[in-house]
């Protein structure tokens, strides 16, 4: 009698995923920026499956700038395809608590100015 052994699955560090994204127009920051975080985020607008807690890996492009900011965030919150009031199908990318986002975090805060306090509907919450 002979004993296979049980093939036993490896477990494999998951990648996060690399979105490029560029907004071209202070329009298209305000309604991604999500100042609720308290490192700040941004919203993608994507129909690509992720999980809460998920890494991503972002090279964001601000408005009137050609520099990308690479930035690994997480998921914090989902909005799923048919989602109430018409929301855009995306992800809630929160920024890590390092220097590099604070100084993000400030720019596109600059960028916005005054509209930061807008009532304007954004793709956040």
């Amino acid at each position: 009698m002979s004993i296979k052994p049980i093939p036993r699955p490896v477990a494999t560090a998951s990648r996060p995923s690399i979105v490029q994204l560029v907004l071209k127009e202070r329009a298209d920051l305000y309604v991604a920026y999500i100042p609720l975080f308290k490192e700040g985020g941004i919203f993608i607008s994507t129909n690509r499956d992720y999980k809460l807690g998920e890494d991503v890996y972002m090279l964001l492009t601000l408005p009137e700038e050609t520099q990308r900011h690479p930035v690994t965030g997480k998921v914090a919150w989902i909005t799923p395809a048919h989602a109430a009031a018409n929301q855009t199908q995306g992800i809630g990318v929160k920024f890590p608590a390092d220097e590099k986002s604070q100084m993000l975090k400030a720019r596109i805060e600059e960028i916005l100015g005054a509209n930061l306090v807008s009532s304007r509907p954004t793709n956040t919450i």
